[in-house]
């Protein structure tokens, strides 16, 4: 049967209808007798009415035809198509009244109207008729998607006739909120409350939700979806209005806010000036340069016109984009640009490229920086962050680089992370060899964290608030001191220069910021309103995780509180004690036979002997974490 009714042309499907509305100009006569108190049956007068018939239909194909019922799709047959059928069996009403006075046939006019009523009657209903029969073939031929509509607004009530025409779906029932709307039916759905959907959902056999909330705010409609998604259901949801009225090249141009604008300060960064002429005309190696922080670095680097710039990066996808990111600027500037991808803790191939290049200055800001994933990977942490660090500080003494700097991070004063020893454990490194090295100039660079940089908090939390939410935040009372990337390689540009040997140079971070303050600031910069005790219907949530392993509640910027001043306001020298050469090489020892056993415990002893503060500071953080 379906496939009889898709073989029929535009034509034959105008045809049917015609002959259809033609056949029930008779019917409608026989009904307009039958109901009339007359002594002869309805079969007898329509016989007196036969030399007028033939005309009837005529007139009734040619107002058919002129006024398009027969173009009226079965679909489309509403309060249009209704009114057309009204005037077509008001024409006819007259046209019976018309050719019984001239075929002197006797028809009361008080016929003709009950006529152009039955008449009216008779081809509307059977449309509806052949509608429901046309869906039923199609609903038993085709596999039918049940849906269920979230919305019984005006967006939602508009969807579920539109979906009613649909091949291939079929509407059940509404969802919403509104207290009012449930329980009753809505475009001839019923109209439930969001609390009895699983009920609903099995009951009805749903596969599908589609959102019909538009007016609602995208967290929560993401919140929706996913609450539907953990019961197995496929969600969808109406495109946005933009889209709908072809906006959407300017909805594509709306950026997330800049990390920066939450640092709760004027973020300091001027022109390097004199100190830039350290690099200018040199050749500068940035290890780790497609990260966050060597890019930044190789950027900057490269504005001081360096003779060449060395970016070597482990990472291939990373090295490839910073590659062809300064590349046409290094042509415009004249600076010769090599990417080299290895492993800092490689010393065969460190030592190739320092020697071949002539490298003059090495800015050290290879690392594995992720707390979280190097407390669950601490070998690799540590083989990278201080062999690393050991292997091409020491290669770079003995190929005669005039200054090394090393990047490092106040989770390295009094560590509880793997994270934090490690780059303390490298700090102490490069202040040994900083004792004992007659050419090169070493020095440290601390500072806290990175503004958008690669997982940072400030991305995660817009990545999150995308999602619908919640934001999370390890304890109400951390607090992190936040410096924009821009700054913080600026000042690590500066005090690279001015360093005559064994530094360690801590950078100003200004006040610390409250991370939950900072998720706050996001939320409501994002145009969203958050979700507490206070407001009950906001749109993201702040949810409390706790402290994950190797996390602090607070970070320190240096061991002791003596911090010298130096020409930079920005730009503070740290009072430390480092350990000796002896005892340096006594835990590089101990740590590479832990990391070539893969014994996490010996590594972790290493750490915990070598490490001012580590013991204290790890007790310290699970009584803060409980």
């Amino acid at each position: 049967m379906l496939r009889l009714v898709k073989s029929l042309t535009r034509k034959q499907k105008r045809n049917v209808l015609l002959i259809l509305d033609l056949g029930l100009v008779p019917l409608a006569l026989v009904f307009t007798f039958a109901v009339q108190a007359d002594p002869r049956t309805p079969l007898e007068t329509l016989s007196l009415l036969l030399p007028a018939l033939p005309y009837l239909l005529a007139v009734a194909a040619g107002v058919a035809i002129a006024l398009g019922i027969p173009q009226i799709q079965l679909n489309a047959y509403e309060g249009r198509a209704l009114a057309k059928t009204a005037v077509f069996a008001a024409y006819l009403g007259a046209s019976l009244a018309g050719l019984g006075w001239l075929f002197q046939l006797n028809v009361p006019i008080g016929n003709s109207i009950v006529f152009a009523i039955c008449f009216f009657m008779f081809s509307a209903v059977s449309r509806v008729v052949m509608y429901q029969v046309v869906v039923a073939i199609y609903r038993r031929e085709i596999p039918r998607c049940r849906v269920l509509i979230y919305g019984a607004g005006t967006t939602g009530t508009q969807l579920a006739t539109a979906l009613r025409t649909h091949e291939g779906i079929d509407p059940v029932a509404f969802v919403d909120d509104n207290t009012a709307l449930q329980g009753v039916l809505i475009a001839g759905l019923p109209v439930y409350t969001p609390a009895s959907i699983a009920r609903i959902v099995q009951e009805k056999s749903i596969r599908r939700v589609l959102l019909a909330i538009p007016s609602l705010s995208q967290p929560k409609q993401a919140q929706i979806a996913r609450r539907l998604q953990k019961m197995g259901l496929e969600v969808q949801t109406l495109p946005s209005f933009a889209q709908l009225i072809g906006e959407e090249p300017l909805v594509e141009k709306l950026t997330p806010v800049k990390p920066a604008q939450f640092l709760g300060r004027a973020p300091v960064v001027t022109a390097l000036g004199d100190e830039g002429n350290s690099y200018t005309g040199r050749t500068v190696l940035i290890s780790g340069a497609g990260g966050s922080i060597g890019a930044e670095l190789s950027r900057q680097v490269l504005a001081c016109r360096p003779k060449k710039l060395i970016l070597y990066e482990l990472s291939e996808y990373a090295l490839f984009n910073i590659d062809m990111e300064l590349r046409p600027m290094a042509e415009e500037a004249g600076v010769e640009l090599v990417s080299v991808l290895g492993s800092v803790a490689d010393a065969r191939q460190v030592r190739l490229v320092l020697d071949e290049y002539h490298v003059q200055i090495v800015v050290h800001a290879a690392a594995y920086k992720h707390v979280s994933l190097v407390e669950a990977n601490p070998l690799s942490g540590l083989s990278n962050n201080v062999l690393g660090t050991q292997t091409l500080a020491r290669e770079a003494e003995s190929a005669g680089v005039q200054r090394f700097v090393l990047v490092s991070s106040d989770k390295a004063v009094r560590p509880s992370s793997v994270m934090g020893a490690s780059k303390r454990l490298a700090e102490l490194v490069v202040q040994d060899l900083a004792v004992r090295s007659r050419g090169t100039i070493f020095s440290i660079v601390r500072f806290g964290n990175v503004l958008g940089s690669s997982g940072s908090v400030v991305p995660i939390f817009q990545e999150q608030i995308s999602r619908g939410g919640p934001v999370t935040v390890t304890h109400k009372d951390v607090r992190r001191y936040f410096m924009t990337v821009r700054e913080a390689v600026h000042l690590v540009l500066r005090a690279g220069s001015m360093a005559t040997g064994g530094e360690v140079f801590v950078l100003d971070m200004g006040e610390e910021v409250s991370i939950e303050r900072l998720a706050r600031q996001v939320i409501e910069s994002s145009g969203y309103t958050v979700q507490d005790e206070n407001n009950l219907d906001g749109d993201i949530e702040i949810s409390f995780i706790g402290l994950r392993p190797g996390e602090k509640l607070r970070e320190e910027l240096t061991l002791s509180k003596d911090r010298l001043t130096t020409s930079h306001p920005k730009i503070f020298a740290a009072r430390e004690q480092a350990l000796s050469e002896i005892e340096v090489a006594s835990a590089l020892r101990s740590l590479r036979e832990a990391i070539s056993g893969g014994d996490k415990a010996a590594a972790f002893a290493v750490l915990d002997r070598w490490i001012e503060g580590r013991d204290e500071q790890n007790a310290a953080t699970l009584q803060g974490g409980n």
